[in-house]
C-alpha cells in the first residue's frame, strides 16, 4: 500500500509539473546560450557539434550585400522606411532566434530576465563559430500604443541591446546592424498584447566582415 501511494503521488506530482509546462507562454520559454548559438550558425556548419572544428564560412556573395554593407555603423533611428523594409526582405531566410525581453513600460533599460536574455547573446555572438558575423539586432513591441511611439521604442531597444553588445561583450559595432519595426511584426497576432510579442530578434545576415570600415 506505501509503495501504491507513492506511485500515485509520483504521477500526481508529474502532472502538476506538465500543466506548469504547459501553461507557459508561447516564445517566453527561457533560451539558453547554445541555443542561441545554434539557432544563428551559418548552414554550413549548423549541423555540426559545439566545440567543434570547423573552416572559416566563407563570405556570401549576394546582390544585398552592397545594402547590408550601408548599414554598418548606422544609427538605428536613421533607418528609413524603405530601408526597414529592404532590411526586412534580405533577412527574412536567414538563420534567426527571437529572444523575449521584458523592458519596464515605455523603457529600453536592460536589467532583470531582459538583462540576463541579453548576456545570453552576448556569449553567443562571441562563439567562435559566429565570430565575425553580421547580425541584425531588432526589436518589436506589442500592440499596445500607437505606431509612431512604438516605433521609436522599439528602435530605443534595438539600441539598448546594441550598446550592450558593444560595450559588455566588445563585438565590433560595424557587425551590428539596429533596426525597430515597432508593432508592425507581431510574433502572435491572436494575442497583440502578448509578451512573446515583446521580443528582440537577432538575424544572423550571412555575411562575413571582412574590412574596417
Amino acid at each position: 500500500m506505501v509503495s501504491s501511494a507513492r506511485a500515485v503521488r509520483r504521477v500526481i506530482g508529474l502532472g502538476a509539473l506538465a500543466l506548469v509546462v504547459l501553461s507557459q507562454p508561447a516564445g517566453a520559454q527561457e533560451v539558453t546560450e547554445q541555443q542561441i548559438v545554434r539557432a544563428l550558425m551559418p548552414p554550413k556548419t549548423r549541423g555540426l557539434s559545439l566545440g567543434a572544428p570547423t573552416p572559416a564560412p566563407a563570405e556570401v556573395v549576394s546582390p544585398d550585400k552592397a545594402f547590408v554593407d550601408s548599414l554598418r555603423g548606422r544609427s538605428t533611428r536613421s533607418l528609413s522606411l524603405g530601408d526597414r523594409v529592404k532590411l526586412d526582405t534580405v533577412a527574412a531566410d536567414k538563420p534567426a532566434i527571437d529572444l523575449v525581453m521584458e523592458f519596464d513600460f515605455n523603457s529600453d533599460i536592460l536589467r532583470g530576465d531582459a538583462l540576463a536574455t541579453a548576456d545570453k547573446l552576448g556569449k553567443a555572438l562571441s562563439n567562435p563559430e559566429l565570430r565575425g558575423q553580421t547580425f541584425m539586432i531588432a526589436g518589436h513591441t506589442d500592440a499596445k500604443g500607437g505606431e509612431d511611439p512604438n516605433q521609436k521604442l522599439s528602435e530605443r531597444r534595438a539600441d539598448a541591446v546594441k550598446r550592450y553588445l558593444v560595450e559588455t561583450y566588445r563585438i565590433p559595432a560595424d557587425t551590428l546592424i539596429g533596426v525597430g519595426y515597432g508593432k508592425s511584426h507581431l510574433k502572435n497576432g491572436s494575442d497583440p498584447f502578448g509578451r512573446e510579442n515583446r521580443r528582440v530578434q537577432a538575424v544572423n545576415m550571412l555575411q562575413v566582415k571582412t574590412a574596417e570600415r
